[in-house]
């Protein structure tokens, strides 16, 4: 049975997904669920920088959760690791994947929790589908400069697991549309992928191509839901992209070299009330189907850690 520990603390609250936690700083003040340890809003100086979601209602679209132990897709839910196949469960049926991991509808429980910080802790035990356990541990921290996170992995068992993570936020650059927005991230290469399935085809490079974003440029009907790579970085190692509104107003990630890859997604809709609505950024450590192609997919050692951290910041 899952549980979630309750804290006496007066901003926290009870809901359908578990506990809401909030935390603020500065001009920051954000909202999470104990469960998927999912941010479910994030405002600067009281405009949302994220798409939030109604904690008493299921999480849309895996709005803000995090992703673990692997990103985006497994193709037909099935691998082979350490000579053995292993078979995940079906969570996205029409495109027969097993999408954004094993997390993601856990109540996680809570380390801490103060003020202007939470951590919180789930683990997975070895199954049919994934050859565990795994411990992981997420600390959210806001300040003046943004909305920090680093997620760790560790194995606490007797042999070694495939892991890769990311969060699934969708960013909000002010209140015109998400066509009229600008878009700046300095990524060279994308990962193509097939129509039906979005599993992935190759790398292309960015030259020439509607998702060359290294330079400012406005998204409009431009659609992506693809993976990027060649991302450059600064002398730390950290690379940036931000969302820009006309009126000036933007959102942007920042995130560190344990992510190499990026997913963009305009999130389209068939409805266009719901569709459109935020820009899905999702720093990952290795691309969709890494479990079978074994592309940047981290071997976690018994024992071994695995650490990787990203901020959120809004003007």
């Amino acid at each position: 049975m899952e549980t979630t520990v309750l804290l006496a603390n007066p901003g926290q609250q009870s809901s359908a997904n578990g506990a809401v936690f909030r935390i603020a700083a500065g001009e920051y003040a954000a909202s999470f669920t104990s469960r998927g340890a999912a941010l479910s809003e994030l405002q600067f100086a009281g405009r949302d920088l994220v798409v939030p979601f109604d904690p008493e209602l299921p999480i849309p679209d895996y709005r803000g959760i995090i992703a673990a132990p692997w990103p985006n897709r497994v193709a037909d839910g099935a691998y082979r690791w350490e000579g053995v196949v292993q078979h995940l469960p079906l969570n996205e049926p029409d495109r027969g994947t097993a999408l954004h991991g094993l997390v993601f509808d856990r109540l996680w429980e809570v380390e801490t929790y103060d003020a202007e910080s939470l951590t919180l802790r789930c683990e997975i035990d070895a199954s049919s589908g994934y050859p565990g356990p795994l411990a992981l541990v997420v600390e959210y921290r806001i300040d003046t400069d943004g909305l920090h996170t680093t997620v760790t992995a560790s194995n606490p068992g007797v042999a070694r697991i495939p892991y890769g993570v990311c969060p699934h936020p969708y960013l909000v650059a002010g209140p015109a549309p998400l066509d009229e927005w600008t878009l700046q991230v300095d990524a060279a290469e994308f990962l193509d992928v097939t129509p039906d399935r979005l599993l992935p085809l190759q790398l292309h490079p960015v030259d020439g191509h509607p998702f060359d974003f290294r330079i400012t440029k406005i998204i409009g009907s431009t659609e992506i839901d693809h993976a990027f790579t060649g991302i450059a970085a600064d002398i730390t190692g950290t690379s940036e992209l931000t969302v820009t509104d006309p009126s000036g107003s933007h959102a942007g990630m920042r995130w560190d070299a344990s992510c190499p890859w990026l997913q963009i997604h305009t999130a389209d809709k068939p409805d266009t009330a719901s569709s459109r609505r935020g820009l899905a950024v999702e720093p990952m450590t290795c691309p969709p189907d890494s479990f079978n192609s074994g592309m940047d997919l981290i071997a976690l050692e018994p024992g071994a850690s695995h650490a990787a951290s990203w901020t959120i910041f809004g003007g």
